[in-house]
């Protein structure tokens, strides 16, 4: 059978695209590039660079494979920075989406596998279940959310087989620790590599779950054969919460470094955001995760091999009032 994956050269998703080639599936993978690198995808996948807010190349591909299965997982994850590049966030993380959704209906596609995020739930009661009324408060949790929406209607309208998975905070191997707009973990190890303060928002008591790649992507990957996961939603992640500061102590062990810490201003965003996974530890039967201490690790020698990452300038910012000035210094 065959299977698109888009997002295939970024993070998460070329963990996921690696679990499906053990599969043996045949892979096409599409990705423009903008935050994965070529090095990244699996040698065995089919690969197109390409954008999916591009509806003809969208269609072409649909046209000239049998697509069965859509593993979406492309997107601008930022934010924090999505209030100030609105266009941009619904253009890619929306409106991409619903080019594959059009395309799924049309060519009767088994199933589509959505990355959705946490970000959908907001402000809300701790721990968030996926009984918890979305209240997203940027516009990635909006888009993410609207995503979620256009699913379920095409379901029950042409019915498109899903499966939402609301990951968070996700860290590991092949991060893109260059982009210092979002994955904090990522900006502290790249700012230790190049000798630079660890930069924090506020009072570094704001507290997420972090979770390890390989506790994330193999459970996206087997989803297709669960058949309980059909038209539902999952959080997928880590259970347990941790400070900025608590996390800075760890990433500074695992590093061997003792860094300057500079706090800035505060920005808007969630201050506690972690989530329940009991549903989906029922449904996939999942009995163990990894260790904070040792993915971290495993990040850190990653990180280490590969070196510092040169951060770059978002190149089109939309709106600059109350831009944090730390995303205006190169």
């Amino acid at each position: 059978m065959s299977i698109l994956v888009t997002g295939g050269a970024g993070f998460i998703g070329s963990h996921v695209v690696d679990h499906l080639v053990n599969e043996n599936y045949d892979l096409i993978v599409i990705d423009d590039l903008s935050g994965g690198f070529l090095e990244n995808i699996n040698k065995k996948a089919n690969f197109i660079e390409g954008d999916i807010y591009d509806y003809q190349l969208i269609k072409k591909i649909f046209s000239e494979n049998k697509i069965e299965y859509v593993f979406h997982l492309a997107a601008y994850a930022a934010e924090g920075l999505s209030h100030f590049i609105k266009r941009f966030n619904y253009n890619n993380n929306l409106i991409g989406s619903i080019n594959l959704i059009n395309q799924s209906i049309i060519h009767k596609v088994k199933c589509f596998v959505f990355t959705s995020s946490i970000a959908v739930y907001g402000k809300n009661q701790l721990p968030m279940t996926e009984n918890t009324i979305p209240q997203p408060e940027d516009p990635y949790g909006i888009a993410k959310y609207a995503v979620e929406q256009e699913l379920k209607v095409s379901h029950n309208m042409f019915g498109l087989n899903y499966i939402i998975f609301r990951p968070h905070n996700v860290y590991g191997e092949r991060q893109n620790v260059g982009d210092k707009y979002r994955n904090v973990i990522g900006i502290f190890m790249n700012q230790i590599l190049q000798n630079k303060p660890l930069t924090v928002f506020g009072d570094g008591e704001q507290s997420r779950a972090f979770s390890y790649i390989g506790d994330v992507a193999p459970v996206i990957a087997k989803s297709i054969k669960i058949n309980q996961a059909y038209n539902e939603t999952f959080n997928v992640g880590a259970d347990t919460p941790y400070t900025i500061n608590q996390l800075i102590d760890k990433v500074e062990f695992v590093m061997k470094a003792k860094p300057e810490i500079r706090y800035l201003d505060p920005r808007n965003e969630v201050i506690h955001a972690y989530s329940s996974h009991k549903k989906v530890q029922d449904v996939f039967n999942i009995n163990s995760k990894t260790d904070f201490e040792t993915g971290l690790i495993k990040m850190a020698e990653w990180v280490k091999e590969h070196g510092a990452m040169k951060t770059k300038m978002f190149s089109d910012i939309e709106i600059e009032e109350n831009l944090p000035p730390i995303w205006k210094e190169n």
